[in-house]
């Protein structure tokens, strides 16, 4: 989809407020700048001020009870970037964690089939579960909280669409520990950069569970936006893994913002509350660098340091 021939592209974003949503939206209107977009949310995970500078049309309207005909007619999107969903892990009700996340693709899907329109969906790390390696798509859903079984249950429903209708084209696409601008909104469910990176700025020793070797593929979200515009091009439908490709340990990440902040903190150690918790996440890129020609371009001290200057400029 070259940008000079943007000008009759439909796209649509939904939860384009919130965190990778409103990343993706921007990245959108920059590359096709004549493109109508769209973006739907309902605010339960975004904020507004995330699309400053956004000329597109917004739809306020929770999706799992979103009526897409009633709303769009029969309009046909060339794509649809579906990243909305219930973001806190920590939402242990089970019913709305499944229900919201499965219910709004299911609704999507039944909206986009007879137009095959391309569906580039948010799946997500959290389906391999408590892993102790590197994660592969050919890897078994083990998903260790409700929020992970919704997202299972969404690869479940995609690979099913693709296989009884080959001509759409659906990608799912699994983030990993994903980092960087507009996500502060979401709180307590924002990166631990962020949460590490706000205790140090205020003088306090940086908070991790003991004894800080857990491992991360922490992934920052210019390189995300950039595998999830790849996802426009691909020929084929499937799921693939968006990361660094490397697991990278908290006590690194602690001396990393050490020395892009200008401090010295030592971290402190607390024990782990969670019962089920993913000590290792690393995502194997063997097939997203073959079918989206997908290529990470910021390591952990790049995005740390383009991360700070964006989130405390001098």
């Amino acid at each position: 989809m070259p940008a000079s021939d943007s000008s009759s592209l439909k796209l649509l974003v939904t939860g384009g407020a919130g965190f990778i949503g409103s990343n993706v939206t921007l990245a959108l209107q920059e590359r096709y700048p004549d493109a109508q977009l769209t973006v739907i949310d309902d605010f339960r995970s975004g904020d507004f001020k995330n699309l400053r500078g956004y000329r597109g049309d917004f739809v306020a309207q929770n999706l799992a009870a979103l009526d897409w005909h009633a709303q769009f007619g029969d309009e046909k999107f060339h794509a649809i970037f579906h990243l909305a969903s219930i973001t806190d892990t920590t939402n242990h009700d089970q019913f709305e964690q499944v229900h919201d996340n499965v219910e709004s693709f299911r609704r999507l899907l039944k909206f986009a089939q007879p137009s095959e329109s391309r569906i580039v969906y948010a799946s997500s790390a959290a389906t391999y579960g408590a892993a102790n390696g590197v994660n592969s798509e050919a890897d078994e859903a083990a998903p260790a909280n409700v929020y992970a079984f919704s997202k299972a249950i969404m690869d479940n429903l995609a690979r099913r669409a693709a296989a009884e209708q080959p001509s759409w084209k659906i990608v799912g696409l699994r983030y990993f520990n994903v980092y960087g601008p507009r996500e502060a909104h979401k709180g307590m469910p924002a990166s631990m950069i962020l949460h590490l990176s706000r205790q140090m700025k205020e003088g306090k020793r940086p908070r991790v569970f003991k004894h800080g070797e857990q491992k991360r593929d922490f992934v920052y979200v210019k390189d995300i936006v950039q595998g999830t515009l790849r996802a426009l091009e691909t020929q084929e439908s499937g799921i693939y893994n968006l990361g660094s490709g490397q697991a990278r340990s908290f006590n690194e990440l602690i001396a990393i913002l050490n020395d892009s902040l200008g401090t010295d903190f030592e971290p402190e150690y607390f024990d782990n509350p969670h019962a089920h918790y993913q000590n290792h996440t690393e995502a194997d890129l063997t097939n997203a660098r073959r079918s989206l020609g997908y290529e990470p371009q910021f390591s952990l001290e790049a995005g740390v340091t383009d991360y700070m200057r964006w989130l405390y400029p001098a």
